[in-house]
């Protein structure tokens, strides 16, 4: 069975990422890309699904480990009564293929530790063919080919590899296992001390590059190694996690495929990236954008794959019985066919920001953005399935409507900045409508707050954003009343709910775990209200809930006080950079969104 979502760690090569678990299994790998079939499934199942278990023979006594500063190689100590040893895990830069490095150095005595390579192609569904003798062997099956090369005897046991070996203080035994097509001829693996080298190089470089200060230093450049991690470098997608169907409840049906991008992220990871210094990669994730949103704005979907491809096939796989028996297991998102709103106003802020932050005016862009806003003059006041992409009934959820306003205010303001050409005066009115529109609908008199939907009385922690996106000042008392009701009322231990599960709006079984991200929004409509005590408590009531080696899932179980959802999470880890951004500086972290609120801010 796999271990909790605190147990593991995850080390990649911005194109793939494999989480490692603290007893030394690596328990899910997709290669090449993060929305590949895995070859290591046992997250979702057993053993028998696929792993790389590396493990002393031995009864553990205790078990350390954790990031080299600034890099996302990983030293996990593993001692027993015999001694200890040190296993280094990491990728190395992407070369003519992938690979994963396991090294085992011996610190003290001499420890024996079993090796168990089960690769199952097709999400644990595909035994392969094993082939090979002595110090390297290789696992085919359909297409795909895996080769291990170690420096200790290795042999084949009904689809598995194995070895047995012992390492003393000052010894090492390296393993360096490689991916590609199995109709290729195997690439040349890299040598393991000159890639762990290079890896460490390359990441303290990138990571270097961080111009961000403040209290929480380490924790923002850490964050941001995880969002790089995340990155697909070929395009610039980010996805959204490395996994699919962690659920958001211990044994729960919310179970989702997250390796995929979402345009709902794509201000906050903007804003993020900018915010540190990370310009190019700011500018990959904005070309990303743009290419995969190019088209009719119609066909506008709220996710993508890594390259931008729009087919995200929603399909079960009967046969892995699921994290913790959670079922079914899915890959592919249905919810990339539903209609939100909301990513209008995401992807116009985000082109908006960009200017703003320096990275160069694209003449298609606002072709793009110009289609985009009309399609939505006609549309803003339809009905969808909003920011939470619910699977019941559309409603006339707020936060949509809002983020419509977002769309054309800041379709405005990039005019104005580029002197570009449109029809300015019928946007001016448009957004007045808009704005009118939620303020009469959207915000309910008698709770003092605005609501989930038009004439609900539910709160939704989306509005927590009404104040970051610029439609009011987070002094105006609706801002405050909004902000001061989720606190009372959808806060859980500290944390906060996105909503209220329980009232079934979202088509699905109640039960769910607090949004990590929602309670970082709140820290951020406290820091603008200047409650900055109340925000750093809320931010670092997060920060406290990421495991050994700081990562952070979608969610936290606050009754069984275990992180839930798809793990790491790259919307927590944005969340928690932008936050860390805005308490860590004297200025509004979010300048060019309009701080004065409103319809009069341009």
């Amino acid at each position: 069975m796999a271990q909790r979502l605190e147990e593991y760690a995850m080390v990649g090569d911005a194109q793939s990422a494999a989480l490692v678990a603290r007893d030394g299994s690596i328990d899910w790998l997709c290669w090449p890309r993060f929305d590949s079939d895995a070859c290591f499934a046992a997250l979702l199942g057993t053993p028998e699904h696929g792993r790389f278990s590396l493990r002393p023979t031995g009864e553990l006594r205790s078990v350390r480990r954790a990031y080299r500063p600034g890099t996302l190689v990983l030293d996990t100590e593993l001692s027993t009564s015999d001694g200890a040893v040190r296993i280094v895990d990491f990728m190395p830069p992407r070369g003519a293929a992938p690979d994963l490095v396991r090294l085992v150095q011996g610190l003290r005595g001499r420890v024996e530790l079993d090796l168990e390579l089960s690769p199952r192609f097709g999400y644990g569904a595909r035994r392969p063919w094993i082939r090979g003798r002595g110090r390297h062997l290789s696992a085919s099956a359909g297409p795909d080919t895996l080769h291990l090369l170690g420096e200790v005897p290795l042999r084949a046991d009904q689809g598995t590899i194995r070895a047995r070996f012992a390492v003393s203080a000052g010894e090492a035994a390296p393993f360096v296992l490689t991916w590609h097509p199995s109709h290729e001829p195997a690439p040349t693996p890299p040598d393991p001390g000159a890639a762990l080298e290079e890896t460490e190089t390359w990441w303290r470089r990138w990571s270097g590059r961080c111009t961000a200060g403040g209290r929480w230093h380490a924790l923002l450049v850490h964050s941001l190694v995880v969002l790089k991690a995340l990155t697909y470098s070929r395009t610039g997608g980010i996805v959204a996690a490395p996994t699919t169907s962690l659920p958001e409840a211990p044994g729960g049906v919310r179970n989702w495929d997250y390796r995929f991008c979402w345009l709902r992220d794509a201000t906050f990871t903007l804003l993020a990236l900018m915010g540190a210094g990370y310009v190019d990669e700011a500018r990959a994730w904005r070309d990303w954008l743009l290419r995969a949103v190019a088209g009719q704005p119609e066909d506008l979907q709220i996710m993508y794959g890594i390259a931008g491809e729009r087919r995200l096939t929603e399909l079960e796989l009967p046969w892995l019985p699921g994290y913790e028996g959670a079922r079914p297991v899915r890959i592919g998102n249905a919810a990339s066919s539903q209609l939100q709103l909301d990513v209008f106003g995401e992807v116009l802020d985000c082109l908006h920001q960009a200017h703003l932050s320096g990275l160069p005016f694209s003449a298609d862009g606002w072709t793009v953005q110009r289609a985009l806003l009309d399609w939505l003059e006609s549309h803003w006041n339809d009905p969808d399935e909003g920011i939470w992409e619910i699977r019941g009934p559309r409603r006339d959820f707020t936060h949509s409507k809002v983020m419509a306003w977002v769309a054309v205010d800041r379709a405005l303001r990039s005019a104005r900045a580029g002197r570009l050409e449109g029809p300015l005066e019928r946007w001016r009115a448009l957004r007045a409508r808009i704005h009118a529109e939620v303020c009469a609908r959207g915000f309910d008199a008698e709770r003092g707050a605005f609501t989930q939907a038009f004439g609900s009385k539910a709160l939704d922690a989306s509005l927590l954003l009404v104040p970051q996106v610029g439609f009011l000042p987070a002094t105006d008392p609706r801002v405050r009343g909004t902000v001061e009701a989720i606190e009372r009322e959808l806060t859980e231990g500290g944390l906060v709910h996105r909503y209220d599960s329980r009232t079934g709006v979202d088509g699905l079984p109640p039960g769910e775990g607090v949004f990590l991200a929602c309670t970082l929004w709140l820290s951020d409509a406290l820091r603008m209200m200047g409650r900055h005590a109340d925000a750093a408590r809320y931010f670092e009531r997060v920060v406290g809930l990421a495991n050994d080696v700081g990562l952070l899932a979608e969610q936290w179980d606050p009754v069984q006080r275990r992180l839930v959802g798809n793990f790491p999470q790259a919307f927590s880890h944005v969340a928690l950079v932008n936050a860390a951004l805005g308490l860590s500086s004297p200025a509004p972290h979010r300048s060019g969104r309009c701080p004065e609120g409103g319809d009069d801010c341009d």
